[in-house]
């Protein structure tokens, strides 16, 4: 938040050249109460007569917090590099060989994120060579993390994409029972999937992306990591190419 503090002090020094900005505390006691009060008047009707001057003076401290957590992002996607592209129990979809890897940040009841499967997954498949690392991030309430439970049970029995694909063009809210008739109509087996969800690994799992996710400043879905950029919400399907096309060049 920005310190109006420091904007007083500082205004304080423009009007009295003389006063140093940091004055020591028997400077301060000099000043008596009606000279106190003078230059609170003279600092009130100047910000009232010059108002642009406290959002200026927010915006420029807004900015440099955006750059600091931006920082502080670019600092993790370097450090925690491994995590992000290379977690063995992260479920990985397209050529598990490709030459350029994509992560995405998903929640199954994210509507972005249902507007970006067919840019996403059609990209996958026309290049031929991208591999897509799923990072289940449910944040959006008990239902995302029900599904995301079930996803990575469903990865148990090689039904990972299918799952994907399936609840992700679902509309509306699924219940527990819904989703267990789903996935029993695509070839999962409904028993051994529901005692896969409650296994401890899925825990960790979930635990690990949303500490990863906090890293790296994510707090919304989609999220697509390419190369060393971080691109939040949808993208166009023309957008994604180029940045696909640069990532490659920099390599």
């Amino acid at each position: 938040m920005f310190s109006f503090q420091i904007l007083f002090i500082s205004l304080i020094t423009l009007f009295f050249s003389t006063q140093p900005l940091f004055a020591s505390p028997e400077d301060q006691q000099q000043l008596t109460v009606k000279q106190q009060e003078a230059v609170k008047k003279i600092v009130h009707d100047y910000i009232m007569n010059n108002p642009s001057i406290i959002t200026g003076a927010i915006e420029a401290l807004r900015q440099k917090e955006k750059l600091a957590v931006e920082i502080r992002a670019s600092k993790a996607l370097f450090e925690r590099k491994s995590e992000i592209f290379d977690d063995p129990k992260s479920p990985v979809l397209g050529n598990t060989n490709g030459d350029l890897t994509i992560v995405e940040f998903f929640d199954y009841r994210c509507s972005y994120c249902k507007d970006m499967l067919d840019v996403i997954m059609n990209t996958v498949k026309t290049d031929g060579k991208i591999r897509l690392v799923m990072k289940e991030l449910p944040i959006l309430g008990p239902n995302s993390i029900m599904i995301s439970r079930a996803a990575l049970a469903a990865h148990n029995q090689n039904k990972y994409e299918e799952f994907h694909i399936t609840f992700m063009r679902l509309k509306g809210s699924i219940t527990d029972k819904t989703m267990l008739r789903i996935a029993n109509s695509i070839g999962i087996n409904d028993k051994k999937l529901k005692k896969d969800m409650n296994n401890d690994r899925i825990d960790t799992l979930l635990k690990n992306n949303l500490q990863l996710a906090n890293a790296l400043n994510i707090d919304g879905t989609p999220i697509f990591i390419i190369g060393n950029k971080i691109i939040p919400g949808t993208i166009s399907l023309q957008a994604l190419k180029q940045i696909i096309d640069q990532a490659r060049k920099s390599k």
